[in-house]
């Protein structure tokens, strides 16, 4: 009889057999998955770091905004200076930087412009300003990068904003590339943080 001779035990072993080795290939390639998604984890938080955690989170500005422009601005190397004269983690120009500390009321200190924690204060600072005087984030971040003059004109003109208050289009093609390179790097730290 098939079930008295032990026949039906090794029968069992073998339908057990398959089972286990596509069980173990599974569970592989799970623990396999994981260990790609802490490594790309790792990476995407050393890419996109929150230094300065204390200044930022005394700033009205999302976060998100705040270092997504350290992010475009200088990928977060503090002593980061441009050809056309901007310093420092958020690329303050040395103009901008000291409207900024008479409208606070405090000292300015041009060479304190490439200290990471003085930098992001003033910066966001600057970023709390244009969003109050624009109204919307993404028309701030065109007048970081273009100027509140340059902005200001294209409000004006109806080719560009159709009510004076939102840019439907940002005629130069390097800051129509900042915003959306900054949004981008928003989007990145609101899904990481």
């Amino acid at each position: 009889m098939f079930f008295e001779t032990g026949a039906y035990c090794s029968y069992m072993e073998r339908e057990k057999r398959p089972r286990r080795i596509v069980l173990g290939v599974v569970f592989g390639v799970l623990a396999a998955g994981a260990a790609l998604a802490l490594i790309l984890a790792l990476v995407l938080y050393a890419r996109f770091p929150r230094p300065y955690r204390g200044v930022v989170s005394e700033c009205s500005v999302p976060e998100s905004v705040v270092y997504a422009v350290i992010k475009a601005e200088s990928s977060f190397r503090e002593d980061a200076v441009s050809e056309a004269g901007a310093v420092g983690l958020m690329q303050l120009m040395p103009t901008t930087a000291a409207f900024i500390c008479e409208r606070e009321g405090t000292t300015f200190s041009a060479e304190r412009l490439t200290e990471g924690e003085y930098n992001v204060s003033l910066g966001c600072k600057y970023l709390e300003y244009l969003i109050g005087r624009f109204g919307e984030t993404s028309t701030a971040l065109a007048a970081y990068n273009a100027g509140e003059g340059v902005v200001s004109r294209w409000l004006k003109d109806e080719r560009y904003s159709a009510d004076g208050k939102t840019l439907k289009e940002i005629p130069y093609s390097e800051t129509r590339a900042y915003v959306k390179k900054v949004e981008k790097f928003r989007k990145i730290y609101e899904i990481l943080y």
